[in-house]
């Protein structure tokens, strides 16, 4: 596969009608010196026009990871990721490592990784959208970050091996879900390692739900394993390692609408009378993170 071919194709996708004009919006921002301050809210401070930050950010919705503070402007996402990154954060160490985020929406967790000072960090996400919304943010924090508009279908192809890889609410969108798990092997230097996040349903049995038509109002969400189920696919896809770190609920806290999204969230894809259950009537969304080791030899 020529990843130089495909990268210029997908560039093409930045002109598509609909995305121009958000990309002007990226190429109008001004030139400023930024303080920026890593942590559970990315803050961006500068001699910011507020409003015209404020507008240009809105043009870019639905913002779905974050949040972020950028002057006055708070991108009050629909997802509290740092919820789920302080969760992982005691799970890994990227110090000098080669580290890739599988699916990495508008880069939130990579802005984050940075405090670790990785030798590099590189998103794969096909999505222009959420490509402007991380070149919106990174005009100003003028991270070394490689954003490519790849999938996980190309992590083989790639031109480095990594040392971890991040692979966060990305599976279950999978109908073929041990096949990506060999392409997360594929993607692994040697003794590398895979953080990964993903639905589970409660069980001691090797099986998992397989939802008729939508799970949480989401259509393309496959199969949600046990646990069990879950570290079977892992062996079955080269792994010689599958290590439990975090279960989690969750909770409106952490998922819920804002007035930076279109659209529904948490408390729309819950039954109303019964918050343990999807209005499908299957059993709310629930977390598993595990970590995966390619060879411990």
């Amino acid at each position: 596969m020529n990843l130089d071919e495909l990268r210029k194709d997908r560039e093409k996708w930045m002109r598509w009608k609909n995305i121009a004009p958000l990309r002007e919006v990226v190429d109008a921002l001004p030139e400023l010196e930024c303080k920026v301050e890593l942590s559970d809210i990315v803050k961006i401070s500068a001699n910011f026009d507020d409003n015209a930050i404020y507008e240009s950010a809105k043009l870019l919705m639905p913002w779905r990871k974050g949040p972020f503070l950028i002057g006055e402007t708070f991108i009050d996402t629909e997802w509290q990721s740092n919820i789920k990154y302080n969760l992982l954060r005691p799970h890994f160490n990227l110090k000098d490592k080669r580290v890739a985020d599988i699916g990495c929406n508008n880069g939130y967790y990579m802005f984050r990784m940075q405090e670790d000072s990785p030798k590099s960090l590189v998103g794969f996400d096909p999505s222009p959208l959420y490509k402007t919304q991380f070149d919106f943010i990174n005009h100003f924090v003028k991270s070394n970050i490689v954003y490519e508009l790849l999938g996980v279908e190309h992590l083989e192809f790639y031109e480095e091996k990594f040392d971890t890889i991040f692979c966060l609410g990305v599976l279950y969108h999978r109908s073929d879900p041990v096949a990506m798990l060999k392409q997360l092997f594929k993607g692994l230097d040697k003794k590398g390692e895979v953080i990964l996040d993903t639905f589970y349903i409660e069980g001691d049995d090797e099986m998992c739900l397989c939802p008729e038509s939508s799970y949480s109002k989401i259509p393309n969400i496959y199969f949600v394993p046990t646990i069990k189920a879950l570290k079977n696919w892992c062996l079955r896809a080269g792994f010689c390692e599958f290590e439990v770190l975090e279960t989690s609920v969750t909770q409106a806290n952490e998922q819920r609408k804002t007035s930076w999204i279109e659209g529904q969230s948490l408390e729309d894809f819950l039954d109303p009378n019964d918050s343990s259950k999807t209005v499908e009537g299957y059993p709310a969304p629930a977390r598993v993170y595990v970590r995966l080791i390619k060879d411990k030899s």
